[in-house]
C-alpha cells in the first residue's frame, strides 16, 4: 500500500476519520502494513496482547469464541474499514477470542504506544475508546491497591477493610419484645455476657435496641423508673442503623461513626441476621482508634485535640495499607476532620465566653469550603472556611457583631492550625472580612457578583459553590444556598464570564503523551497533582452540578447526580470517577511518604519517580481532563443557545 491508500482507509475508519491531516499523516509514516492468507490465525483466545490494533485495508476476518467443550463459534465479522484486537490493546490482557482470517487480508497495523499517544493528543478521539481506557485504569488501579505499591504501609495492623460484615458478626441475635421486663432482659445479658440485645416487633422486625448504656441512663442515673416493674419500651433505644452482610467491615466503622452509634443490626433480604458492635471493630486492633470519634467530642482543650489530630493521620495511614477504596478512606477521614473541626469551634466559642465576649450576639453558621466541604479533605493541608452571621435587629450594632465574628474567627482559625489544619495561603477565611459576613450582606454580594465580569467575583462564587454547613445555626444557610444557585444559574447568560478560569487549566499532557512538569524552579520536573489534575476534574463537576441545581457538595456524589440526570452518559462517569479516584490515591499516598520522611506534603510529585504502572494510570487520567473540560464547554454553549 502506497502513502495515499493508507489516508485513505484511515479516513474511512472510525474515528480515525476526525483526526486532522497532520495527524494522519504522522500515523502513516509509522505504522505497518501486513498480510495474511486464509485460516491463518493472527491471535488465539487466552493467548497475550500483542499490543497491536488492526484495521482492515482489504479481506475479512473472522472473530470465534472455543467454549469450555472445546466447541468453536464465530461472533463477529470484520470487513474493510473496521477494526480488531481493541479490547486488549490499552489492558494488555489475554484475547478473549481468536481472529482467523477468512478472505486474503491486508491489514494497517498500529502499536499500543502509537494508539495512546492518539488518545492522550486528540480528545475526541479517545472519547471513542473510553471503555477500553475505563479498563486499563481499573486493572492498573486494582493491581496498585493489592501490590501494595507504596512500601511504607506494610506495617499495617489487622486489616479492618478487607473484611466482612459475615466474619465478625454476633449471631444468633438475642431478641426481646417491647412488653418484656426490663429486669429479665439484663438477666439474659449477664447470663450471655453481652452488652445490647435487639427489639423486635411480632413480625420479627428490629424496632430499638436496649443496651447497657441505657440501662444505666434510665434505671440508674436518673431512677426514672421501678426496675421491678420497668417495661422495654420504657428505656428502648429506637435509633438502629442497619448494614448488610457482605458490606465490608470499613463501611461498618463509617456507619457508626456518621450515625453517633455503637451498634449495627444486620439485615439480609429483610431479615434480622446479626449485631455487631463497636467493641468488636476494636478486638480487630491493637488500638483503640476506632473510638476516636467518640474521644474526640469529649476532650476539653485544643492542645488534648492537636494529639488526637496526629491519631487522625495514623488512620490514614492504616486504611490505605489495608487497601481500602477511595470511597471508604474519604468517608472515614472526612468524618473524623469534620468531627475536630466542629470541637475546635465548640470550645472557641467557650473561650470567647472566658475571654469576656460572651456568647455569640446574633446565629452564625460556620461553612466548610474546598475539600472538606466536597468530604474530600485528607491531609488537612487548607483551611478554607467562611461565617455567615444572622442580621442583628438592630442594624446600628453590625459593627460591633462583626467585630465579635472577626475575634471569634482567629480564635477558631488558630485552634485548627494547632490541630494540623494547615492555614489557607490564598485567604480563604472567616478572619478575612469578604470571608465573614450578615446574611443580607452575603446576599447582596451574590447578587452583585454574578452581575459582575470580575475574575476575583467569578472566583468566590466557584469556591462558594461547593460550601457545606458545618457548626451554628444550619438553617442560616438554606437561604443563602438558594440564593446562591439561582443567581449562578442566570449568570449562564454569559458562562465565560462567569465560570472560573481555573475550569480551562491545561492537562498537563503533551501532545506525544508525556506527562508535562514544571521548566524550574523548587519543584522543576515536577507536577502539582492536585492543582494540575484533580482540581480540574472537581472544577468542572461542579459546574456541571451548578447549572443542573444539584445541591451535593462532593465531586463523586455530584457525577452519580449527574448521570441520573442524563446530563453524562454512564460510561463517561465510570472514566471521570476513575481518573479522579486514581490522581487522589497517588497523591495521598506520595503526600504520606513525605510526611514519613519528614518533609511536608505539597501535592507536587516527580511523575518518573513513581513505578511503570502509577505513571501510566497517572498519564490516562490526566488525558480524561481535557474530554471532561470540552464537555463542559459544550453544555454550558447548549444552556446558552
Amino acid at each position: 500500500m502506497n502513502y495515499d491508500e493508507i489516508i485513505s482507509v484511515l479516513k474511512k475508519t472510525d474515528p480515525f476519520e476526525i483526526l486532522d491531516d497532520d495527524a494522519l499523516e504522522d500515523l502513516s509514516k509509522k505504522i505497518e502494513i501486513k498480510t495474511y492468507l486464509p485460516n491463518s490465525y493472527i491471535f488465539r483466545q487466552g493467548e497475550q496482547s500483542l499490543d497491536k490494533l488492526f484495521i482492515i485495508a482489504s479481506g475479512m476476518v473472522e472473530i470465534t469464541v472455543t467454549n469450555d467443550r472445546g466447541f468453536e463459534s464465530v461472533v463477529g465479522l470484520r470487513r474493510a474499514n473496521d477494526f480488531f484486537g481493541e479490547t486488549v490493546i490499552l489492558s494488555q490482557q489475554r484475547y478473549p477470542g481468536s481472529a482467523r482470517v477468512k478472505l486474503d487480508m491486508v491489514c494497517i497495523v498500529i502499536t499500543r504506544k502509537q494508539f495512546e499517544k492518539l488518545i492522550y493528543s486528540h480528545s475526541e478521539f479517545s472519547s471513542f475508546f473510553n471503555a477500553l481506557l475505563t479498563e486499563r485504569m481499573r486493572l492498573l488501579y486494582e493491581e496498585i491497591t493489592s501490590e501494595r505499591s507504596y512500601p511504607v504501609y506494610r506495617d499495617a495492623e489487622t486489616p479492618l477493610f478487607g473484611k466482612k460484615i459475615s466474619e465478625i458478626m454476633s449471631y444468633p441475635v438475642v431478641t426481646c419484645s417491647m412488653k418484656d421486663l426490663v429486669s429479665d432482659v439484663a438477666r439474659t445479658m449477664s447470663e450471655k455476657d453481652i452488652s445490647a440485645v435487639v427489639v423486635v416487633d411480632k413480625y420479627k422486625k428490629p424496632k430499638g435496641l436496649v443496651t447497657e448504656t441505657s440501662l444505666v441512663k434510665y434505671l440508674v442515673a436518673q431512677q426514672l423508673y421501678p426496675v421491678s416493674t420497668c417495661r422495654v419500651e420504657q428505656v428502648v433505644y429506637s435509633h438502629i442503623v442497619s448494614i448488610g452482610p457482605e458490606s465490608f467491615i470499613g463501611q461498618a466503622l463509617v456507619s457508626m461513626i456518621r450515625n453517633k452509634t455503637r451498634y449495627l443490626v444486620v439485615m439480609e433480604r429483610g431479615k434480622l441476621v446479626g449485631i455487631i458492635a463497636m467493641v468488636d471493630l476494636i478486638k480487630l486492633r491493637s488500638t483503640a482508634q476506632m473510638l476516636l470519634s467518640n474521644t474526640i467530642e469529649s476532650q476539653q482543650s485544643i492542645h488534648g485535640l492537636a494529639a488526637l489530630g496526629k491519631e487522625v493521620d495514623n488512620i490514614l495511614r492504616d486504611i490505605v495499607a489495608e487497601k481500602a477504596d477511595l470511597g471508604e478512606i474519604l468517608d472515614v477521614l472526612s468524618e473524623l476532620n469534620e468531627r475536630l473541626t466542629q470541637r475546635v469551634i465548640e470550645l472557641s466559642e467557650e473561650r470567647m465566653r472566658l475571654d469576656g465576649w460572651g456568647p455569640p450576639p446574633v446565629d452564625y453558621c460556620w461553612m466548610n469550603l474546598g475539600s472538606a466541604a466536597r468530604y474530600e479533605q485528607l491531609l488537612r493541608l487548607d483551611q478554607d472556611n467562611a461565617i455567615l452571621y444572622a442580621d442583628p435587629s438592630c442594624p446600628d450594632s453590625l459593627a460591633e457583631v462583626d467585630s465579635y465574628f472577626k475575634k471569634f474567627a482567629e480564635i477558631a482559625v488558630e485552634g485548627l492550625y494547632t490541630c494540623g489544619f494547615e492555614k489557607c495561603r490564598d485567604g480563604i477565611s472567616p478572619v478575612n472580612q469578604k470571608w465573614r459576613r450578615s446574611q443580607s450582606q452575603w446576599l447582596k454580594w451574590i447578587r452583585e457578583s454574578t452581575k459582575t465580569t470580575s475574575s476575583e467575583d467569578s472566583r468566590m462564587i466557584s469556591i462558594l459553590l461547593d460550601f457545606r454547613p458545618v457548626w451554628g445555626n444550619k438553617s442560616l444557610s438554606k437561604k443563602f444556598e438558594d440564593h446562591l444557585f439561582a443567581e449562578f444559574r442566570q449568570s449562564r447568560q454569559n458562562p465565560r464570564k462567569k465560570v472560573s478560569s481555573k475550569s480551562s487549566h491545561n492537562t498537563h499532557v503533551g501532545f506525544l503523551g508525556t506527562i508535562v512538569t514544571e521548566k524550574d524552579g523548587s519543584h522543576k520536573d515536577m507536577i502539582n497533582l492536585k492543582k494540575n489534575g484533580i482540581l480540574n476534574i472537581v472544577n468542572s463537576i461542579r459546574i456541571l452540578a451548578a447549572f443542573s441545581d444539584i445541591r451535593d457538595p462532593s465531586t463523586l456524589g455530584r457525577l452519580e447526580n449527574l448521570v441520573s440526570l442524563g446530563v453524562i452518559s454512564e460510561q463517561d462517569a465510570i472514566l471521570y470517577k476513575s481518573s479522579f479516584e486514581a490522581l487522589m490515591l497517588i497523591m495521598v499516598c506520595e503526600n504520606m511518604k513525605k510526611i514519613n520522611s519528614g518533609v511536608l506534603p505539597d501535592n507536587f510529585i516527580d511523575p518518573y519517580s513513581l513505578r511503570k504502572r502509577e505513571r501510566i494510570i497517572l498519564k490516562d487520567s490526566l488525558s480524561c481532563i481535557s474530554q471532561l473540560q470540552k464537555q463542559v464547554t459544550n453544555t454550558l454553549y447548549a444552556c446558552t443557545g
